[in-house]
């Protein structure tokens, strides 16, 4: 009996050896394993994560989708028949529509100030937000720029992440941009579409685009811009806004679909224009008060200038800032804002170069009697 017990004992504590045995085994050879793999995901975590995803990841919270109500009038044509018989009661009738538009918009400050481009927002009568959480605000305008294609928006009574500003003066052709915001209406609820390419060119020039707007130093890049990206932030690599999506170029047109030529608007001109429109300084219904006529052989000659190309002060309004300055009828105008002047185009031209406002001064160099003679025109509120 007692050997028995020995020999179970013994038997006992083999076995509880031999599977100690195996629980460190285990432990050491899992452990390695289990580190390795760790290590490997990281390693392959890190591979994915690049300047331009960590760029996204900071800049995606501060964009947001912006949905716009309008009202715009429409004529309804009367019958032509009955219109020219009966002229009194059949009539073309003018009426109002709601019209729906989408575009974007990126944050620019904790408190709720948005930007986005004025035919994104301009003239809107119910505007309203989408931020990448989901959430729906109302907006008010706060100002727009027709003519620099800039409006503001504000959200009350709400903290926001917001974006950093870039510097616009600071760019490199070939570096890496990345555009935000919602094509198509695919972010409304959900997170903002990312592009990604490079600035193409900068300091782009187009003049009057649509009448009155004015589209000068723009930035050019191939992140695929479609329609609703308008007011979506351009961002650098480290995260910064360097302009605004605007509109594309498609050989003659400038709404159609992508074809990597797109154009923003850059960050350091709406920094300016922000401040205007936060101000309520800005206001471009100036005038100038004198009318000019192509030159011709006649008029050359009896003001005895030596060329027959150009335009001459045909007409000037009493009191207006034109007078004032000291325009006088029969003077050549040469030069605007250091722009020369041949012909009504060039001067059309050189005034779209510029965003003037009431209160800038328009430089004129114009020939008199055989002399250039600057002239300096303050630009007053049209009347």
């Amino acid at each position: 009996m007692l050997l028995v017990l020995i020999c179970s004992f013994f038997i006992a504590c083999g076995v509880k050896n031999e599977t100690s045995q195996n629980q460190i085994d285990s432990v050491v050879t899992t452990e390695p394993v289990q580190k390795h793999a760790e290590a490997l995901n990281d390693r392959i975590f890190e591979s994915r994560t690049t300047a331009i995803t960590e760029a996204v990841r900071k800049v995606s919270p501060a964009v947001v989708s912006v949905n716009v109500t309008k009202i715009r009038n429409r004529v309804r044509r009367a019958d032509p028949f009955f219109k020219r018989f009966f002229p009194e009661i059949y009539r073309d009738q003018i009426y109002q529509e709601k019209v729906e538009s989408l575009g974007s918009g990126f944050i620019i400050s904790e408190d709720g100030y948005i930007v986005t481009n004025d035919h994104v927002a301009g003239h809107g009568v119910e505007i309203t937000v989408n931020t990448s959480d989901g959430k729906e605000y109302p907006a008010r305008l706060i100002g727009q720029d027709v003519v620099s294609d800039i409006a503001l928006l504000k959200v009350d009574g709400h903290t926001f992440p917001s974006l950093k500003m870039g510097n616009s003066n600071d760019l490199l052709i070939g570096e890496w941009a990345i555009a935000l915001g919602n094509p198509f209406g695919l972010f409304k609820r959900s997170k903002p579409t990312v592009t990604v390419g490079v600035i193409s060119a900068i300091d782009r020039d187009f003049g009057r685009v649509e009448e009155r707007r004015i589209y000068q130093d723009m930035i050019q890049t191939d992140a695929s811009i479609n329609t609703g990206n308008s007011g979506g932030p351009l961002v650098n690599a480290a995260g910064e806004v360097i302009g605004m999506n605007t509109f594309i170029y498609t050989g003659d047109q400038y709404t159609s679909g992508s074809v990597g030529i797109g154009f923003a608007i850059p960050i350091n001109r709406i920094k300016e224009i922000v401040v205007g429109l936060k101000n309520n300084k800005i206001d471009r219904n100036f005038w100038v008060g004198l009318s000019l006529s192509p030159m011709n052989r006649v008029v050359a000659h009896e003001l005895g200038y030596p060329k027959q190309e150009g335009v001459f002060v045909s007409n000037i309004t009493r009191r207006s800032p034109a007078e004032k300055a000291g325009i006088e009828l029969g003077d050549v105008l040469v030069e605007i804002n250091g722009f020369p002047v041949k012909d009504d185009a060039s001067v059309d031209a050189a005034m779209s170069t510029e965003y003037l406002k009431v209160g800038d001064v328009l430089k004129l160099k114009v020939w008199r009697d055989g002399t250039l003679i600057p002239i300096e025109i303050i630009l007053e509120k049209r009347k």
